[in-house]
């Protein structure tokens, strides 16, 4: 490079010279930002059948898998605690191989725990696949993730990478079309023989560490054929082009990083904030239930529903992507829709599919984020200029609100942000189609999540899980969220109920001007594909 623009300085005009030596600069500074060729990966698959089956998890549940035949034995988790401790346990019980897939993994108090557990498998002889989107990892946990995969027993891959690791927004100025695309999908497999999956993410948050979050997530524990659905779908994730061992991106780990690691797990497991964490692995979780045959399963004809993993380069045919997929399954619902989706923005076709649900009958309910509990102002900006339309079309709203330590202050100086973190008070992402089949997965109802993201989730034909979704509607909703109407001017007002009494809002519920100004102002940019 410098012999070059040695020569261009010889034979050139000052002015000629430097435009093309900025050129060359440029040109070079982007060469070195690009992934370099995919080259060899080990290759590695789910167990066979067999396997499974002889592993201490394939003997436990064997009988009652005998006994529903067909049928996944489905046991949901909403409570934080008993989802952190489900899925550590779950790392502790594997003797086999652990599948693990999630957007977002924390450096925080749960990340942290749950990275020792992996380690700790892998020592007694585990096999790791540990597949994390690079959106959702900050760069601070890069040489963690460049120790773990330096062990014989753990493989890391990171989906859709970015070269520069400390400042990954900049990625985005020559590569969006790639990096705008992200894998949403969540689960944690052991031996191929119990899976868990839906819509938390790992960190604190997401496990009710912090403050501000009241009705925060939802999975599932499965096993049967779901979680030889999804060991099988990991192998399909883990083999695709965006899928790169670190070892390609990451610089080579410190001999003592592994030492790090144990030393923060030491730290985090004596600290104050963790003991209700230490705790929940202190009762008798649902794993070990299960293990003792005393878990009470709901057995139930499942479905796996995934995306291709060539959307991510925007290369999967229609009919491999999530929707299609639901669209075969469930068809239109006939009588009931109950739908739960932290971030829901319809756009124009999705609000002319739920009004028109609503115009043939079917009863349909929307529960997401209120504006005082999203943290993504861009994304309420979406819904919201579809709420009138929707509500007019006969489509009942309902939005959840800020957690009450949050309105009396516990979370002062929190705020929502333009694109935002994950952590709202709302992120389950479930529905329920008929009283008799639900969804539990990664997907919101958004453009980003239909035509961007790669998703992952679960149809279950129960209808007992149905019931309990839609009795949260009936008794639980309308004490914990708002209710959107329309008067009889088309002006929008939210309701809240307490107990008996019922107070009305004609704007916004706990909100300020300047953020109703924000919201508005997002709702006229031509953003809403993104969204």
């Amino acid at each position: 490079m410098l012999k070059t623009l040695s020569r261009l300085q010889a034979v050139c005009a000052p002015q000629q010279w430097c435009a093309i030596a900025l050129a060359l600069l440029c040109a070079a500074a982007l060469a070195g930002c690009q992934l370099p060729p995919l080259g060899n990966r080990t290759e590695s698959t789910a167990l066979s059948t067999q396997e499974a089956q002889a592993t201490p998890l394939g003997h436990a549940v064997a009988p009652e898998l005998a006994a529903h035949p067909g049928l996944s034995g489905i046991d949901p988790l909403p409570d934080p605690l008993d989802a952190f401790a489900a899925r550590v346990d779950l790392v502790r019980t594997a003797q086999r191989t652990l599948d693990v897939q999630y957007y977002i993994w924390r450096n925080d108090l749960t990340g942290t725990l749950l990275l020792e557990a992996l380690r700790e498998a892998a020592d007694r002889g585990v096999r790791v696949r540990l597949l994390l989107d690079d959106n959702g990892i900050p760069s601070s946990l890069d040489p963690t993730l460049a120790a773990l995969a330096a062990h014989p027993n753990i493989e890391v891959r990171l989906f859709n990478p970015f070269v520069v690791r400390k400042l990954k927004v900049i990625g985005f100025l020559w590569d969006f079309s790639r990096l705008n695309r992200r894998m949403h999908n969540k689960s944690l497999t052991a031996d191929d023989t119990a899976t868990i999956l839906g819509g938390r993410n790992i960190g604190d948050e997401y496990f009710g560490a912090t403050d501000g979050v009241v009705f925060a997530d939802l999975d599932v524990l499965a096993i049967g054929p779901a979680a030889t659905d999804v060991a099988h779908d990991f192998d399909r994730y883990w083999a695709s082009a965006s899928a790169r061992p670190v070892g390609q991106i990451l610089p080579a780990p410190a001999p003592d990083a592994l030492d790090t690691l144990d030393r923060a797990a030491h730290t985090v497991e004596i600290s104050p904030a963790a003991a209700a964490y230490v705790a929940s692995l202190q009762k008798t979780t649902d794993v070990r239930r299960l293990m003792g045959g005393t878990l009470p399963l709901e057995w139930a004809k499942t479905q796996l529903v995934s995306d291709d993993p060539a959307k991510a380069k925007g290369k999967a045919a229609p009919d491999s992507l999530v929707l299609a997929q639901l669209h075969a399954i469930l068809g239109n619902p006939t009588h009931e829709l109950d739908l739960v989706s932290p971030y829901f923005v319809p756009a124009e076709a999705g609000t002319r599919y739920f009004t028109d649900l609503a115009a043939n009958g079917v009863k349909v309910r929307v529960l997401t984020n209120s504006l005082e509990a999203t943290d993504v102002l861009a994304v309420h900006a979406g819904y919201a200029r579809r709420r009138e339309a929707l509500l007019e079309g006969g489509v009942e709203l309902f939005e959840l609100r800020r957690a009450a330590g949050a309105e009396t202050g516990k979370s002062a100086g929190k705020h929502p942000g333009v694109f935002g973190s994950s952590g709202s008070s709302l992120h389950a992402k479930t529905f329920a189609v008929d009283e008799n089949r639900v969804f539990v997965g990664s997907l919101n109802f958004d453009p980003r999540s239909i035509n961007l993201n790669t998703e992952l989730g679960l149809v279950i034909e129960s209808a007992e899980l149905a019931k309990r979704i839609e009795y949260v509607f009936w008794t639980q909703v309308p004490q914990l969220a708002y209710e959107v109407k329309l008067d009889h001017n088309d002006s929008l007002f939210w309701i809240r109920q307490t107990g008996n009494t019922t107070v009305r809002y004609d704007t916004e519920p706990n909100t300020t001007w300047s953020t109703r100004l924000a919201v508005w102002f997002f709702s006229i940019l031509p953003i809403e594909w993104l969204l």
